[in-house]
C-alpha cells in the first residue's frame, strides 16, 4: 500500500510540474500573437496612412502598451521598432 501512495505522490508532483511550467509558456505565446498583430497593425497605418500620420501614433501606442503589459517578452528578433 505504501509503494501505491508513493508512486501516486510522483505522478501528482510530476503532473504538477507539467502545468505548472506550461502555463507561462500559454502567456508568453498570447503576449507575443498580440505585440505581432500591434506591429502588423502599425505596419498598415504606415503604408497607408504615412508614418507620421494619427493612425501611425495611435498604432505606435498601441504596439507600446502591448509590450508594457507583456515585460517579459524578448522582441530582439524584430524590426518593428524601426516605425
Amino acid at each position: 500500500m505504501t509503494r501505491m501512495i508513493r508512486i501516486l505522490c510522483i505522478a501528482l508532483l510530476a503532473i504538477a510540474g507539467l502545468v505548472g511550467t506550461s502555463l507561462p509558456a500559454r502567456a508568453d505565446e498570447k503576449c507575443e500573437r498580440r505585440i505581432h498583430q500591434a506591429e502588423d497593425r502599425l505596419r498598415d497605418a504606415v503604408q497607408r496612412y504615412g508614418d507620421d500620420s494619427k493612425e501611425a501614433r495611435k498604432r505606435r501606442h498601441e504596439l507600446e502598451e502591448a509590450k508594457r503589459k507583456c515585460p517579459d517578452y524578448r522582441g530582439d528578433h524584430h524590426d518593428a521598432d524601426r516605425y
